[in-house]
C-alpha cells in the first residue's frame, strides 16, 4: 500500500477540505483519472469509485483499494449496509492510507438495491446510523454520508431532516447532498441524474438548521460562478460530470478556491506529467485502452482536441499499443502561447 507524500489538508475538525471535491463515478474515477486529475489540483478531495463491502471482504481487497500516493487528499466511497461489513472495511480505508471512508446512501441502480445498497437506505435512516456508528468506532478517520434529499414516497422535508438527525447522532459529521431525489422505480440510473429537479435551496436550508454540520453540495454543477453561488450557503461543493468530462476545469481550483498556484501550465504539461504513470501501469500489464478512455475530454474545446480523441479511439486499443500513441495523439493539438495558458487556467 502507498505511503503518504502530502499532508491533509485539515478543514477544522471534518478532516480534510471539502471545499471543492470531485463526485465518486462508477467506471470514472478509477486510479487512472485520479492521477490525471491530480495533475490538475493538489487541494481537490478525490473519491474513488463505490467498493461494495462484499468485494472488499470477499474479493481481491488489494486490488481494490490500490492507489498512487500521488492521489491523496483522498477518499474511499464504500457500498453496503451491514455494520460488522461497514466497520470492517472503514478499518481497512485507515490501513491503505485514505483521508476519508464515505457511505453512498445515494446510487438509486436496482442491482444495489436488491444488496440493501444505495439510495434505498434512505427509507431506512436508522439502519445507516446503526452502520455509521460501527465505521466511527472502527477508524480514526472522518465517516462522511453521500445521499439524496429523499426517496419517490419518503421525499418530504421533514423526512430529509429525520434522516439527517439521526445519522449525525451516530457520529456523521459531514453530509454530501445531491439535490435531487432518487426515483427507484421506473427511471434508470442516468435519468435519475436528470430528470427528478434540482432542489438547492432544501441544502442551503439544511445548513441553516444544522450549521454545526458540516454540509457539501453536489448535483449538476458545471462552472466556477455555480460554485461560488452555492458556498455562500454551504462548506463546499461537489462536481461530477463536468470534472470528468472537462477535466481541465481542474486546473483553475487550487487558485480560485484554495488559494494556492496549481500545478498546471498546459494540457500538454500535464499529459507528459501523466506519462511515466501509464508507463508503469502498462509495464503491470494494463491496456493502453484501459487508461486513455479517460484522457479524452482532457483538449475539450481546443484547436485539434477532436483529432486526439479520434486518434486515442482507432489505435488505443490495438494489440501492442504503448506510450507513443498518448505522444502521437498529443501531437495533433498545437501547443498553446503563454498568454493563452495564463488565460485558460482562470475559468469563469
Amino acid at each position: 500500500m502507498p505511503e503518504k507524500t502530502v499532508e491533509r489538508q485539515a478543514n477544522s475538525s471534518f478532516g480534510p477540505s471539502r471545499r471543492f471535491c470531485v463526485a465518486p463515478m462508477m467506471d470514472w474515477t478509477t486510479s487512472h483519472y485520479r492521477y490525471l486529475a491530480r495533475q490538475l489540483s493538489r487541494h481537490a478531495l478525490l473519491y474513488t469509485e463505490m467498493v461494495t463491502t462484499g468485494a472488499l471482504i470477499h474479493g481481491d481487497t488489494a486490488r481494490f483499494l490500490r492507489h498512487h500516493p500521488a492521489e491523496y487528499p483522498l477518499a474511499l466511497q464504500l457500498g453496503g449496509s451491514n455494520p460488522q461489513e461497514l466497520a470492517h472495511c472503514a478499518a481497512l480505508a485507515e490501513q491503505y492510507g485514505f483521508d476519508e471512508v464515505n457511505l453512498n446512501v445515494g446510487c438509486p441502480s436496482d442491482r444495489v438495491q436488491n444488496n440493501m445498497i444505495g439510495a434505498c437506505l434512505m427509507a431506512h435512516p436508522d439502519k445507516v446510523a446503526e452502520g455509521v456508528r460501527a465505521m466511527v468506532a472502527a477508524t480514526s478517520l472522518p465517516v462522511t454520508v453521500k445521499h439524496r434529499i429523499g426517496i419517490n414516497g419518503r421525499e418530504s422535508w421533514e423526512d430529509l431532516c429525520e434522516f439527517i438527525e439521526k445519522v449525525s447522532e451516530a457520529g456523521c459529521q459531514t453530509f454530501i447532498v445531491h439535490a435531487r431525489i432518487a426515483v427507484l422505480e421506473g427511471l434508470s440510473p442516468k435519468e435519475n441524474r436528470d430528470i427528478p429537479p434540482l432542489k438547492y435551496d432544501w441544502v442551503y436550508h439544511l445548513k441553516a438548521r444544522y450549521p454545526h454540520l458540516e454540509i457539501i453540495i453536489n448535483g449538476g454543477i458545471r462552472t466556477f460562478d455555480e460554485c461560488r453561488d452555492h458556498l455562500e450557503h454551504t462548506d463546499g461543493v461537489m462536481l461530477g460530470r463536468e470534472a470528468y468530462h472537462n477535466p481541465w476545469l481542474l486546473a483553475g481550483v487550487d487558485a480560485e478556491f484554495f488559494g494556492q498556484p496549481g500545478p498546471a501550465q498546459s494540457r500538454h504539461d500535464v499529459l507528459r506529467a501523466v506519462l511515466p504513470f501509464i508507463q508503469d501501469e502498462l509495464d503491470r500489464g494494463v491496456y493502453l485502452s484501459h487508461i486513455s478512455r479517460h484522457l479524452m475530454g482532457l483538449f475539450h474545446g481546443q484547436p485539434g482536441g477532436r483529432q486526439f480523441r479520434r486518434y486515442l479511439s482507432e489505435n488505443a486499443h490495438r494489440p501492442g499499443s504503448g506510450i507513443e500513441v498518448i505522444e502521437q495523439a498529443m501531437a495533433r493539438v498545437p501547443e498553446p502561447s503563454e498568454a493563452s495558458i495564463l488565460q485558460a487556467i482562470t475559468p469563469a
